[in-house]
């Protein structure tokens, strides 16, 4: 055929070698159509094909037939006339007909370079990554990475044998992103990247960190998602969340690990965990009372035992629970519920596992090189470098993913005392001051401020909630008075105080009494989450219920005087599933909570005693309205410390009653214990945890008690109570 052209030569011989051997850094200068003085030339690496040709994209009129270069797998030919073409790659046993990713020109645009490189991509989920996409016409799957110090990346994966040779990628010098469209690559093919790093030396595959979607563990690979096409319903909600999450508003949340919660019966249809999960959490949380459900991290992750703490696919939910569409499924089913979703998002740290982020590209590309910045040795894990400006823009770029993509609630953001501390668990000598010499991390304050400014601006009503165990100032205050801007920080001095208070036996606790009482000097300092999580049953510290002291009984009472005293004390509600029923082992993420327990009255008595908490939490205003207000709250009974007894009175506004919160810390019942209120008239006794239908010993006060006008703790009335033992009473005026 007149119009089929041998190959002219003019390929360089070592820039063919340098294809064949996948060695080649700029291979769009090489492969594909270029100019040539003979005319068109079409160049591609096929390494194992027998035979290349060039058709016509419109007809499939032959072209061409490429002729082999000196280097294996390289193929090159005139193409007269040039017009759109395809290849037509003949393959031992088989031949591919598809169009050349080589012939089509840059993807992402210079503007989106420019934000990538400030660090101000809020979409860069758009730019990197995978994404099904048409480009020309030709729908196929484009792919792009940040890899600046790399001298060769290429996609790999079910589409190309795992070929590196086969698809390198081009480099927008300016940004350090490499990027290629190959065109008819479907979704849910998998891929990785193959990184040559500069010095030459071959890296380990590496999985996309802007992977939205990932094989199942212990596989690694990233997936081509499909299009997104999920539609929501969930308008209402979105619309009110911001008052359901204000600082006024009753929050008490349900804290789970999704795959240990329950488990799917072996003789149910297998359905994915999210919607096994929208069938049995969401119903149960919704009647048990609580308002959010927080979910440990469901980012991707490698170790199951990590709970999702040592997180690499920042941008993609887990495979153990199933597709990204279920898991938005599980968040519209919620707000249906009227339930709000937090999930754990972790930004101090990744794993060292070399198919992630790890010297990505050769380089400390995420995370610091010096150890004594980059290493967190609690973890065996690095740290980021938060002031390298793509390392941000990466960072917060996946908390608004989760936040806009999937309508998530709220973050909580784990270990913020971590990235806080330039000296984070580190002796001296083990770490380097910041410019000041100081020990503050200065870089992830700037982040931690620029990621909760960037949240309030694009997603009005959302929460961000730090876990911070330090006394660092002005966590949860406003960012234009030097705070950093979370809506909320978890009290780890309360729950620490208040737990080992609990431990002791009742007659030692006199002793202890200030750790009962200590939280409230700095109670109103921030906005508070009282947080009973995870961390609190697990590595042998055993169950919540495990750590009361005493018999059986003893054990249930002072856990539920515990709750009672909870649920009264200013501050957000959160609780660790299998709490609400006295769970009796501890956690462990490899079995489901112990549900047949929910047979025994004394566990059903507990449950029922949470879901009414809950209730009453959320109808009286003076539980939580003016929750991060002095004024909200007043010691009445602060100094009984040889009785172990506490009382005090919450408040909102003149329009709302007050309530009254008492507890006996002892397992002697107290008759004639008299205390001051601030209203004469009725009481209404609206929960007594000693109470038979929460498996206490049914000592109480008959209902309502009458004040009288006798002057009490600086009150011109006075209730004269029962005070059963290890309990607490809350009591509401009554008009």
């Amino acid at each position: 055929m007149d119009d089929v052209r041998k190959a002219t030569g003019h390929l360089d011989p070592g820039a063919a070698y340098a294809l064949g051997e996948g060695t080649h850094g700029d291979p769009f200068a090489v492969l594909g159509p270029h100019a040539t003085p003979d005319g068109m030339s079409v160049c591609a690496c096929l390494p194992g094909a027998s035979k290349v040709e060039v058709v016509a994209r419109e007809d499939g009129r032959l072209l061409a037939e490429l002729a082999r270069c000196a280097a294996p797998g390289v193929f090159e030919g005139l193409v007269e006339p040039f017009t759109p073409y395809r290849l037509r790659i003949s393959w031992p046993g088989s031949t591919q007909e598809t169009e050349d990713p080589y012939a089509f020109g840059p993807l992402l645009s210079e503007f989106d370079l420019y934000l990538i490189a400030e660090g101000r991509h809020v979409e860069l989920v758009r730019a990197l990554g995978s994404a099904i996409t048409t480009v020309e016409g030709v729908e196929g799957a484009r792919f792009a990475v940040w890899a600046p110090n790399a001298a060769r990346v290429s996609v790999v994966g079910d589409f190309n044998s795992w070929d590196e040779r086969r698809h390198p990628m081009r480099l927008r010098q300016n940004a350090g992103i490499w990027e290629i469209f190959i065109p008819r690559v479907a979704p849910g093919a998998r891929y990785k990247y193959a990184i040559l790093a500069r010095q030459g030396a071959r890296l380990p595959l590496k999985a996309d960190p802007l992977a939205t979607a990932t094989e199942m563990p212990p596989s690694t690979a990233s997936i081509v998602p499909p299009p997104d096409s999920f539609d929501w319903h969930d308008g209402a909600w979105m619309g009110t969340r911001g008052a359901r999450q204000a600082a006024g508003a009753p929050i008490a949340i349900y804290e789970v690990h999704a795959t240990s919660w329950l488990w799917q019966a072996q003789d149910a249809p297998l359905v994915a965990l999210w919607d096994h999960l929208i069938g049995t959490l969401i119903p149960y949380v919704a009647e048990m009372g609580f308002t959010h459900i927080e979910l440990l991290p469901i980012t991707e992750y490698p170790f199951g035992g990590s709970w999702g703490y040592q997180p690499l696919g920042l941008f993609a939910p887990s495979a153990r629970f199933g597709p990204a569409e279920g898991f938005a499924r599980f968040v519209d089913a919620c707000h249906a519920a009227e339930l709000g979703v937090i999930i754990d998002w972790v930004p101090a740290h990744f794993p060292t596992d070399p198919h992630g982020l790890a010297r990505f590209d050769g380089t400390a590309l995420y995370e610091h090189l010096d150890p004594r910045e980059g290493h967190h040795r609690d973890w065996n894990t690095y740290i980021y470098n938060f002031g390298r400006s793509e390392v941000q823009g990466f960072l917060t770029a996946s908390a608004l993913h989760w936040l806009e993509h999937f309508h998530v609630d709220g973050l909580r953001v784990d270990a913020v005392a971590s990235m806080l501390y330039r000296d984070y668990s580190r002796s001296a000598g083990e770490w380097m001051p910041n410019i000041y010499g100081g020990r503050e991390n200065l870089e992830a304050v700037a982040f931690l401020r620029q990621l909760n400014a960037t949240i309030a601006q694009r997603c009005p009503g959302v929460v961000t909630i730090a876990e911070e165990s330090t006394a660092w100032p002005g966590v949860t205050h406003p960012i234009s008075d030097g705070g950093l801007g979370f809506a909320y920080k978890w009290n780890m001095g309360w729950m620490n105080d208040t737990l080992r208070y609990m431990a002791h036996d009742p007659v030692h606790r006199s002793w202890h009494h200030d750790d009962m009482t200590f939280g409230l000097i700095y109670a109103f300092s921030e906005k508070f989450i009282l947080p009973l999580s995870h961390d609190e049953v697990v590595h042998g510290k055993g169950s919540l219920f495990g750590r009361m002291p005493g018999d059986r009984w003893q054990r249930f009472a002072n856990l539920r005087a515990y709750f009672g005293f909870m649920w009264g004390h200013p501050g957000k509600k959160l609780l660790f599933m299998g709490g609400e029923i006295a769970q009796e082992a501890e956690w462990n993420h490899d079995r489901q909570i112990d549900w047949d327990q929910g047979d025994d009255p004394m566990h059903a008595g507990m449950r029922r005693l949470v879901r009414d908490l809950n209730r009453i939490y959320q109808a009286e205003p003076a539980l939580h309205r003016r929750d991060a207000e002095p004024e909200s709250f007043a010691w009445i009974v602060g100094d009984d410390r040889s009785n172990s007894a506490f009382a005090f009175a919450r408040f909102a506004d003149a329009d709302a009653p007050p309530i009254v919160v008492i507890t006996n810390m002892t397992p002697v019942p107290r008759p004639g214990y008299r205390i001051g209120v601030p209203r004469a008239g009725p009481w209404r006794e609206l929960i007594n945890t000693d109470a038979s239908i929460y498996g206490g010993s049914n000592l109480g006060n008959g209902g309502v008690i009458e004040a009288v006008a006798r002057p009490s703790h600086g009150q011109a009335q006075s209730l004269e109570l029962m005070l059963p033992p290890l309990a607490t009473l809350i009591l509401r005026h009554d008009v």
